[in-house]
């Protein structure tokens, strides 16, 4: 088993940043990507960024693409999600996930291969 917990979430203006935090603990499973996904208001939850164990590869939705960055500590077990030129519409839950080994053919933007999620930080980003 995984926990995963997410922090460092918070309230601020339009075109300011803020940088999110997903620590894991628990058994040792062997992790193919790491992610992060948000649910806006009254909408479904998306996809964001992940990033493969290892830090080798990156992927990001086409709206954080250039404003976001995902990195990884992996002596901490810490994962990272600096968000940049926020704008009202990323306001969301950010939540925080890991997807285990298996059907090398799913693309990392599905989130119903990710396995284990954390219960979510709030990002409110005012006008």
């Amino acid at each position: 088993q995984v926990q995963l917990v997410e922090s460092r979430g918070g309230l601020v203006q339009g075109g300011g940043s803020l940088r999110l935090s997903c620590s894991a603990s628990g058994r040792p499973v062997r992790i193919e990507y790491m992610g992060w996904f948000r649910q806006p208001p009254g909408k479904e939850r998306a996809f964001v960024a992940a990033i493969t164990w290892n830090g080798g590869s990156t992927y990001y939705s086409d709206p954080v693409k250039g404003r976001f960055t995902i990195s990884k500590d992996a002596a901490e077990n810490t994962m990272y999600l600096q968000l940049n030129s926020l704008n009202p519409e990323d306001t969301a839950v950010y939540y925080c996930a890991a997807r285990p080994y298996g059907d090398v053919s799913i693309s990392p933007y599905y989130a119903g291969a990710y396995a284990y999620w954390g219960r979510g930080t709030q990002v409110t980003v005012s006008s």
